[in-house]
């Protein structure tokens, strides 16, 4: 019995109820009555367009119009025989389907998320749509990324938000994974230019994303404009010179194409070898080709593994380089990193009365908290500002995978939500592997764009 409160005559409390439930045992029956099909009101043909599978269901009428508007505008207009017309993969789940509509719940592989979504969507079953929606953002890690991949499209042509965002952004983070898959080739242009046009792409370097985008273009043959605008998307001025060199004398790709691309090239190799500063003064710098991405490679960041992170704070140090600039590739910046697994703001720190008592804090414990500072002299770095973003991975379907990201100038604090639901002090949190928390801090140096002078 479940205590509910309230009150009742001959209560032994004097104030207090008690309820009673038996709803596994009426789910039990609702199940037996459409299994039997007793007192069932409605015939329900379900077929695909070339009678390839069938299936008939005898059901009731007070359960399709509860669960789905569609089901009750249909049942009006049709009185009580319906034949759909369903694709072999929501005709051969449609037993599911019409399960959830009397249980409330329903079983599944990954590879039927689709079509029960389908289902779902068509009829107007909101609480098992959204539900799917969820298992599908929730399953984005599980075996290759193809089916991301599949979501995505899905998602898109659904009109299903959350759906499409999540799975872009996924893609996005955990993009080397995706380039170094075998579904690679078979992504869409749609999704290709998509992502191209993303700066939060997590990747070993710029070079490694031509190099895939190459093999997606020889093994796709898209038209001249949909090559054109995906090779106009990568980020040249990012690649060392010694990489734009090569390409440029063996890439199929570019030799096919290179009257395209060859004024990014010509400032991708102006931006390498004259001094920053001056360019600066010619060129908006801020754009996107000389923008970095989030690079995994060392002169870009560096990995952090926190062994018991909810412990004590940390420091590191590790360094990159100054600029992407080739003028300032040999050139490095020492970064101090400091991580506090309990640091307090302002506003939750012991208080001071006027008689000198300590106050209690507004409340208890304290958030993680990120710093990244560097150790180089302030003048060393004049014309150039630096983003932090630190890639926060978690244990996702058996993988290790990027699950947030954060950006910030010198601390997390700037962000408000770092590793919010983290839970670092329970030690099955999804955020710890062998009870280590692992970071990566990507260092994104960007030149300040200076007043033109051009005469």
């Amino acid at each position: 019995m479940q205590h509910e409160g309230g009150g009742g005559p001959g209560g032994g409390d004097g104030g207090s109820t008690d309820s009673i439930s038996h709803s596994l045992l009426m789910v039990q029956r609702l199940e037996a009555l459409l299994l039997q099909g007793n007192g069932s009101d409605v015939t329900l043909r379900v077929e695909t367009p070339n009678m390839e599978e069938v299936k008939v269901f005898q059901v009731h009428s007070l359960v399709l119009v509860l669960q789905s508007p569609v089901f009750q505008d249909l049942l009006s207009r049709n009185g009580s025989s319906l034949l759909l017309t369903e694709t072999l993969d929501c005709t051969a789940l449609f037993d599911r389907f019409i399960r959830y509509l009397y249980c409330g719940e329903v079983s599944l592989r990954l590879d039927q998320a689709t079509a029960l979504h389908q289902l779902a969507t068509k009829y107007q079953v909101l609480g098992l749509q959204q539900g799917l929606s969820q298992y599908m953002s929730k399953n984005l890690a599980r075996d290759s990324a193809g089916h991301v991949a599949d979501w995505y499209e899905y998602a898109v042509q659904v009109g299903d938000v959350a759906l499409r965002d999540s799975c872009l952004r996924f893609l996005a983070w955990n993009l080397s994974a995706v380039l170094q898959g075998g579904q690679w080739t078979r992504v869409s242009s749609r999704l290709v230019l998509t992502l191209l046009r993303r700066s939060d792409l997590v990747l070993q370097s710029e070079t490694e994303l031509f190099t895939a985008l190459e093999v997606w273009i020889l093994h796709n043959q898209p038209d001249g404009l949909t090559a054109e605008n995906a090779l106009r998307s990568v980020r040249y001025a990012m690649m060392p010179p010694r990489d734009l060199f090569r390409l440029q004398t063996q890439s199929p790709v570019l030799a096919r194409y290179q009257e395209s691309v060859r004024d990014l090239l010509y400032l991708s190799f102006q931006f390498h070898s004259a001094p920053p500063p001056q360019m600066a003064k010619f060129f908006d710098v801020n754009c996107s080709l000389f923008v970095p991405r989030n690079y995994l490679s060392a002169a870009w960041g560096a990995p952090w593994h926190l062994a018991n992170p909810a412990r004590d704070d940390r420091s590191t140090s590790f360094q990159t380089q100054l600029g992407p600039s080739g003028h300032d590739a040999a050139r490095r910046v020492t970064w101090n990193a400091l991580f506090s697994p309990r640091w307090l703001p302002l506003s939750m720190r012991p208080m001071f009365s006027e008689t000198g008592a300590m106050q209690p804090p507004r409340s208890e414990g304290g958030r993680p908290r990120l710093i990244v500072t560097p150790a180089t002299s302030s003048a060393d770095l004049a014309g150039v500002t630096f983003h932090k973003t630190v890639l926060v991975m978690a244990q996702q379907g058996g993988r290790l995978v990027v699950t947030q990201v954060y950006t910030f100038h010198q601390s997390s604090e700037e962000d408000g939500d770092f590793l919010s639901d983290a839970d670092l002090n329970r030690r099955t949190s999804q955020y710890l592997v062998d009870g280590a928390l692992h970071l990566h801090i990507v260092v994104k140096p960007l030149y300040q764009t200076l007043i033109s002078s051009k005469n």
